[in-house]
């Protein structure tokens, strides 16, 4: 008879994440050997990476990493971006062929600005037009899919186990001051390219351990002010809360935690008044954005990350440093891997951020 752990790893998925403060750029090959340490909390059917910094030669411009499942497909879609953007550079992403690696679409990237005249026509700031087009591209074009849309970061995505995806990414050729990485152990959806992680929209990325029972409620919530959830995964969602209470409404990072992983009533009941009365305010304003079940995520953004678990601390995390280095990852041994001397270790609090910023100014 088989028994549960042999079938299944109960806290599966492992993330992980390195943010050099100085901006400092380091290679992707960091957090590859991170990652790779965490080998069995995946099962093969999905890893990727978040990088921040990498293409400071088109840093004003947004990178668009597309998959696509035929050339009609891409035709399509650059049909519609040549409408819409001015397209500075494009090509396909750099691979390598590894035998772990199958089934590969085409992976292409375009470096574009939005058109001042499709700008103007839509009365909409640059973020929210471009925003609008990958969601276009998303829902409306068959066989494409838009999963990076950042300004000077990416992600790379796969189904596969991590430390193979980098591989195939060849991510040890890109410098960034910030990468993210995330091994998939699926419960509820297929493994699929466009359904490993990070899920990003714009600057934001989001890696995910968990599984949120309140993802209908967050999905129906989220989808009332625009988005399109089309994945059916909680972590898409997950991103999309972050754009908008972030983006849209301006909420401070502390904020947003406050409001994802919103303290119990009868705990807000005991704080001091003019906090009370904040937390009152998120969980009332916000109710459609509490996340309720096991998660641990790291939350990439145009200068810094946010670490944050659940409240109830269901799913691991820990979080060391070194000189200006921070390290954030599910076990400490994806950490000590590539810092073995660390100044300081910890495990937060459930439902207690932590969020580093660049300190620096831009990457160097």
């Amino acid at each position: 008879m088989q028994r549960e752990g042999q079938i299944r790893i109960p806290s599966g998925c492992a993330i992980s994440g390195i943010i050099d403060t100085s901006g400092k750029r380091m290679s992707g090959e960091q957090i590859i050997r991170s990652i790779a340490v965490m080998h069995d909390r995946s099962n093969g059917l999905g890893g990727g990476f978040a990088a921040y910094g990498i293409y400071p030669e088109y840093k004003d411009y947004y990178a668009l990493h597309v998959f696509y499942d035929s050339s009609a497909a891409k035709k399509e879609c650059e049909d519609f971006l040549e409408r819409h953007f001015d397209i500075i550079n494009l090509s396909k992403i750099p691979t390598r062929k590894i035998k772990e690696i199958t089934d590969e679409p085409l992976i292409w990237r375009y470096f574009v600005t939005p058109l001042p005249t499709k700008l103007a026509e839509s009365q909409l700031d640059e973020r929210e037009f471009t925003a609008k087009c990958v969601f276009r591209v998303n829902t409306r074009i068959q066989d494409a899919y838009v999963f990076s849309s950042g300004k000077n970061m990416g992600v790379f995505k796969a189904v596969g186990f991590p430390e193979d995806v980098g591989r195939f990414y060849r991510l040890e050729d890109y410098e960034g001051w910030c990468f993210t990485a995330h091994g998939r152990y699926p419960t509820n959806t297929p493994g699929w390219w466009g359904g490993a992680h990070p899920f990003a929209l714009l600057d934001y990325s989001v890696v995910h351990n968990g599984e949120i029972s309140s993802y209908d409620a967050n999905r129906r919530a989220i989808e009332m002010y625009g988005y399109k959830c089309t994945l059916q995964t909680d972590t898409e969602v997950i991103t999309y809360i972050v754009d908008y209470l972030h983006r849209k409404k301006g909420l401070t990072l502390n904020e947003i935690a406050a409001t994802i992983a919103a303290p119990f009533w009868q705990t807000i009941e005991r704080m001091k008044p003019e906090e009370r009365e904040a937390h009152e305010y998120l969980r009332t304003m916000f109710s459609g954005q509490l996340i309720t079940g096991p998660f641990s995520i790291i939350v990439g953004f145009e200068n810094g990350i946010m670490a944050l678990n659940d409240r109830l601390k269901l799913r691991s995390m820990v979080v060391g440093e070194k000189d200006s280095r921070v390290y954030i990852s599910s076990e400490e041994s994806a950490i000590r891997i590539i810092e073995p001397n660390l100044d300081k270790v910890w495990s937060p609090k459930g439902g207690q951020p932590v969020i580093v910023h660049l300190t620096g100014g831009e990457a160097q």
